[in-house]
């Protein structure tokens, strides 16, 4: 298998950088982050959010399990009513989701 000469030169730089000090080693991650890392995460992004675009969310039915949803006491917030991360979309009340889409 033989490699480009870009990818010599890099793999060059990588090996240089790992067997110097430990300044070294923190270069090197830090490249690898701005190279690898960054894009990867963007293109993680861009995928998400082309999926959300061509198949949107569509509200479950809801089922009101007597399991599920259980109101012991009220939570410290709001109407007491409500998780600290609701979504009126995505997460239903213990009697149902709060306005219908349908």
């Amino acid at each position: 298998m033989s490699l480009s000469p870009a990818a010599l030169a890099a793999r060059r730089v990588f090996a240089a950088a790992s067997q110097s000090s430990h300044e070294g080693g923190a270069r090197t991650w830090k490249i690898l982050t701005f190279v690898l890392a960054c894009p990867g995460v963007a293109v993680c992004m861009v995928n998400a959010y082309m999926k959300m675009i061509a198949h949107p969310h569509e509200q479950a039915e809801f089922v009101p399990y007597p399991h599920l949803r259980i109101r012991t006491k009220k939570f410290p917030w709001g109407d007491g009513n409500h998780t600290l991360f609701h979504n009126a979309h995505t997460n239903p009340l213990p009697d149902g989701y709060e306005s219908s889409h349908h």
